[in-house]
């Protein structure tokens, strides 16, 4: 079993130019279960962008293991979506609104945490039957639900065009979403799904990160990103 100790570093990134406000993120992404290898993190906020288990080996009480995890973790916040290997998760949303009790769900909803305005939404192109599943004008409407002044961008799926390129060349990336990019511009957008896309790219106004924490064959080697907004 991989320990923390032996994962890939990731790179560090600053947002910002002074030191009015400062909050420090920290984001994995397609844990697939094997969350409980980080041991515990910390710092201000964490961020899981979804696929959190696995849809082709599903394992009992997968909620509820993830959600103890999230209260071993020592951050004052701790957000996350779905992804399309989180069934358990969209059942659960049949039932309650909020399935977790140590971690924030967002799904078309937004987030107020010191001033920093966080977006979250699981859904995924082109998976159909697959967990948090949507198509066309429907994926189209819910990416127009972002809203205009939205700091951190939380979502499972990357844009088209960014960090989207799967192992076997691929571009798996959502055009509607790239599309929304065009007028909604986060600070930070972070993201996973690519598993070999896993990385950052920074433009003129945006952060992204690929946060996937596993790798093509589902080997969990990558530390969380972490990455600072300052005002």
């Amino acid at each position: 079993m991989c320990c923390i100790d032996r994962l890939k570093s990731q790179p560090k990134a600053d947002i910002g130019s002074a030191l009015y406000l400062s909050m420090k993120l920290t984001v994995i992404s397609d844990t697939h279960n094997q969350h409980e290898q980080f041991g515990i993190l910390s710092g201000e906020v964490l961020i899981h962008c979804g696929d959190m288990f696995n849809l082709f080996s599903k394992k009992d009480g997968e909620l509820e293991s993830i959600d103890d995890w999230f209260g071993r973790q020592k951050f004052d916040l701790i957000l996350c979506t779905g992804g399309n290997h989180d069934s358990a998760l969209e059942e659960q949303l049949n039932v309650v609104d909020e399935p977790f009790q140590n971690a924030v769900y967002l799904q078309d909803r937004a987030y107020i945490h010191d001033g920093i305005k966080f977006y979250g939404a699981p859904w995924t192109p082109e998976l159909a039957g697959q967990a948090f599943y949507r198509e066309g004008s429907e994926l189209e409407r819910v990416w127009q639900s972002i809203p205009a002044n939205v700091d951190v961008l939380i979502t499972h799926t990357p844009p088209a065009g960014i960090l989207d390129v799967s192992s076997r060349g691929l571009e798996l990336g959502c055009q509607y979403l790239a599309k929304q990019l065009r007028v909604v511009n986060p600070r930070v957008h972070c993201f996973g799904h690519v598993h070999a896309s896993s990385g950052t790219q920074i433009t003129e106004s945006t952060t992204y990160i690929n946060a996937s924490s596993v790798n093509s064959q589902f080997e969990l080697t990558r530390r969380p990103y972490e990455v600072e907004i300052r005002d």
